[in-house]
């Protein structure tokens, strides 16, 4: 007869790594709970993990699915784990951890992490000194000058009717691949300039859903990592862009650079 081992009531949640050879400064946000505080984990040479004991019962695959189901709980995490990385990041070079990151204990945490601390140094490499700024661009659906065009009616009776439908529903065709050729072409163009002022770049898959009133396309999505001395630069780069093209080009950001620091 076996013993069964009761699970452990506490456990260690992890939200980054940043490059310190003294213990950060972790003052600012409390994290996911006020029970315990915020601390430095110490996970290789020069290597610090920001992490915060938190109840285990909160973090079963039980607890998390309910969570996952429950948007402004998820949200709450979310901001709560955001907030200590930003407060980390703007005092340290620092890799994001993924949401819900925990291990049973600190011994389990500091071998886990350290196994990756070659990694951890690549991406602190990278990203130091960089921030992630994204850019979105926008193009109306419809021709400038063409907006108030319609689908063609339905031939009226007479010689000739059936084929003068079929030329305008042809030209109408012409003119929205036209249009998705142009908007296609102005994305590239963003993309490639801003990729030249930028370190590394990652295009995403576009948003296609949008309001019932909004006449707009998302032809871009893409999310770029810059050096903070060119941050200027890059907005400068932004409002040239939307006179050159005519399009909505929108820049978000500064943000920690989540998308450029890999699988760790």
């Amino acid at each position: 007869m076996t013993e069964d081992i009761p699970a452990p009531a506490e456990a260690v949640y992890v939200y980054a790594v940043c490059r310190a050879e003294e213990p950060p400064d972790l003052t600012g946000p409390a994290g996911l709970t006020c029970e315990s505080p915020l601390r430095a984990l110490a996970v290789g040479p020069a290597l610090t993990a920001v992490v915060q004991t938190v109840r285990a019962a909160d973090f079963t695959d039980e607890a998390w699915q309910a969570r996952l189901a429950d948007e402004p709980e998820l949200e709450r995490y979310a901001r709560a784990h955001h907030e200590v990385v930003c407060a980390v990041a703007a005092r340290l070079p620092t890799v994001p951890l993924p949401l819900a990151t925990l291990y049973h204990d600190e011994q389990r945490a500091r071998a886990a992490l350290g196994r990756e601390s070659r990694r951890f140094h690549a991406a602190l490499e990278r990203t130091a000194n960089h921030s992630e700024w994204g850019v979105k661009v926008y193009v109306t659906d419809t021709p400038a000058g063409q907006a108030a065009e319609a689908a063609p009616r339905p031939p009226a009776a007479g010689a000739g009717a059936g084929r003068a439908y079929l030329d305008r529903k042809r030209s109408l065709r012409d003119r929205r691949d036209r249009h998705r050729t142009d908007a296609l072409r102005i994305a590239d163009a963003v993309d490639a300039d801003v990729s030249v002022l930028a370190t590394a770049s990652r295009r995403l898959p576009p948003h296609g859903g949008r309001a019932p009133d909004e006449r707009r396309t998302q032809v871009l999505n893409a999310t770029y990592l810059v050096a903070e001395e060119r941050a200027a630069e890059l907005a400068r780069l932004a409002r040239d862009l939307r006179e050159r093209t005519g399009a909505q080009v929108e820049l978000s950001g500064p943000w920690v650079p989540y998308s450029f620091v890999g699988e760790v």
